[in-house]
């Protein structure tokens, strides 16, 4: 392969060629975003019109040289890249089927099916995910996370999880909190101010209670703007902060930030237990109700650390602003409603 592309300009009919593996005579960018990363779509002409898709859906790392740097730091598109080349293929899951996947250095392209013409549904923050469509999507969930439990299991499918991600740790996340505290106070609420005053002084404490319990293959990343609705069954995209932890990390974070707050206020303990028997149906662990209901309430003060950023200057402009005031609203209704500030200072070390 030629140099990897790092803007969708140099997707072009030779590179897209050699990715594809067919002889694709031209493209042309049909639309272009940056929020994370760079969002594309490409419209190709092949000349065997048999050969391909009239358009993909395209990924690739950021155009800005320390967001990149940043990404890049964290594995993000290293890892989206491995999930779609060695495991996507074979899952009982929704997600796009992925015609190239590949990374280099920071730079990374995934050429991924357009779920736009087969009538697909994603959201900017406008509306959220239906109970029912909600219940169906946590079995979903319950039998990828039953597979992968055991380790033989994720070594055979995704050996690459062993080694977690890398980024900044706790203690360069702790330092950015500190600062929108200092800086942004008086715009947030007083518990979401709160987790984040906790976290600055017990950070540590906090990583170690996401993660811990039985551990499977994990989403990661399960907000609002990283699924999509085809008909009536949830789909899963975005896997570039996929790892191995446990269950109630995505099950916690899909109900704080992808069901309809109405709907998860009204349906969230029903919700958690349909995912906790469809859990074990499928073989997967045995967790009591009670003991997951008080894990989710520890595991929604990540919702704090998921969306902090958006008040920082370089996040609080662009194409994902609509999106990133969803998740702010999200997260503090959930650690309201959850009384999530209370759940942690019983929980916290004495």
């Amino acid at each position: 392969m030629n140099a990897l592309p790092s803007h969708p300009d140099q997707l072009t009919a030779a590179w897209l060629s050699q990715a594809l593996g067919v002889s694709v005579r031209s493209s042309q960018v049909l639309d272009h975003a940056s929020a994370t990363n760079q969002r594309a779509r490409i419209g190709l002409q092949y000349d065997d019109p048999t050969d391909g898709p009239a358009s993909l859906f395209v990924k690739l790392a950021p155009l800005d040289e320390s967001h990149r740097q940043m990404i890049g730091a964290i594995g993000m598109g290293v890892r989206e890249s491995q999930f779609y080349a060695d495991v996507s293929g074979d899952l009982d899951l929704l997600v796009p089927h992925c015609a190239y996947a590949g990374h280099e250095d920071d730079l990374f392209v995934l050429l991924l099916e357009d779920l736009a013409p087969r009538g697909c549904v994603f959201s900017d923050g406008d509306w959220g995910i239906r109970a029912d469509h909600a219940a169906t999507a946590l079995e979903d969930l319950a039998r990828f996370h039953a597979r992968f439990e055991r380790q033989a299991a994720r070594d055979a499918a995704a050996p690459w999880l062993r080694d977690p991600q890398g980024g900044p740790g706790s203690d360069a996340t702790a330092g950015l909190m500190r600062l929108i505290l200092d800086q942004q106070g008086q715009a947030l609420s007083e518990s979401y101010r709160a987790i984040g005053e906790l976290y600055v002084e017990h950070h540590a404490w906090f990583h170690e209670i996401w993660h811990a319990g039985p551990p499977t293959y994990v989403h990661g990343d399960l907000h609002i703007g990283n699924v999509f609705l085809d008909a009536d069954r949830v789909g899963f995209l975005d896997w570039g902060l996929s790892r191995q932890s446990t269950h109630l990390r995505d099950v916690s974070y899909f109900l704080t930030m992808s069901v309809a707050v109405e709907e998860r206020r009204s349906h969230g303990r029903a919700l958690l237990e349909t995912y906790l028997h469809a859990l074990q149906t499928n073989g997967g662990t045995e967790i009591q109700p009670d003991a997951a209901w008080e894990a989710h309430r520890l595991q929604a003060s990540y919702t704090v650390i998921a969306t902090f950023l958006a008040y920082m200057p370089s996040y609080a402009s662009g194409d994902g602003v609509a999106l990133s005031n969803d998740l702010l609203a999200r997260a503090n209704a959930a650690i309201e409603d959850l009384e999530v500030v209370a759940a942690v200072e019983a929980a916290l070390p004495r």
